[in-house]
């Protein structure tokens, strides 16, 4: 059997991929309370040496990012969209989205919040490597599902600002903005944030219900 083998490479891939996820799951488990983990820690959880940490991520931020991408994951949005008990009406929709992200922040909100550090404060006098790490377009594409009966309804102008709202309501930002400046608990938190979400859409289709009218009965202007 030479090293080209097939069978030998799909099995080295396989043992690469068990290691890596194995490093990922063990910056999870130490970051699930808050406190950013060494690498000497991250290497002794996931039973591999620094080195080999190294050789899969170039920094704790990179590492750290994709712990907290993996975490992302983790909720069943997917499903819960898919469900055909699900109702049609997108505030609904938007509804079922919010409670199943916020069931999982106990253990995504510290990552969170590690991740929008990473992401976002960096001081202004510093440029961005090529490679840094960003965040996953993972919410947009959860709040496009949600909103998928609009649509077809709203004109695309309305439907990318209604996402777009949305996108400052439904998240981290908005979770700790609720919790470290409105001092709320996790009850009142979702419903504020349910609340918010609903409110910008019911608001989207009132405008385009009312622009449909307009456009049957234009107003008068002028003399007559």
């Amino acid at each position: 059997m030479t090293s080209d083998d097939p069978a030998r490479r799909g099995g080295r891939e396989a043992q690469r991929r068990r290691t890596r996820k194995a490093i990922v799951d063990a910056a999870v488990r130490l970051s699930a309370g808050g406190a950013t983990p060494s690498i000497d820690e991250i290497a002794a959880a996931a039973d591999v040496s620094r080195r080999t940490v190294y050789a899969y991520f170039p920094s704790v931020d990179h590492l750290l990012i994709d712990a907290t991408a993996g975490a992302l994951n983790e909720p069943p949005v997917e499903q819960v969209l898919a469900d055909p008990s699900i109702s049609d009406d997108p505030a609904a929709r938007v509804d079922a989205l919010i409670r199943t992200l916020l069931k999982y922040s106990p253990q995504s909100l510290p990552l969170g919040r590690r991740l929008i550090r990473l992401t976002v404060d960096t001081p202004a006098s510093e440029t961005p490597e090529p490679a840094a790490p960003r965040r996953g377009p993972r919410r947009i594409e959860w709040l496009e599902q949600a909103c998928a009966p609009l649509r077809g309804t709203l004109s695309q102008e309305a439907y990318q600002r209604l996402i777009s709202a949305l996108t400052i309501v439904v998240g981290w930002e908005a979770q700790i903005a609720l919790r470290d400046v409105r001092g709320l608990g996790p009850q009142a938190e979702e419903e504020a944030i349910t609340w918010a979400a609903r409110a910008l859409v019911e608001a989207a289709i009132r405008e385009h219900e009312a622009g449909g009218a307009q456009g049957d009965n234009p107003p008068r202007t002028g003399r007559q």
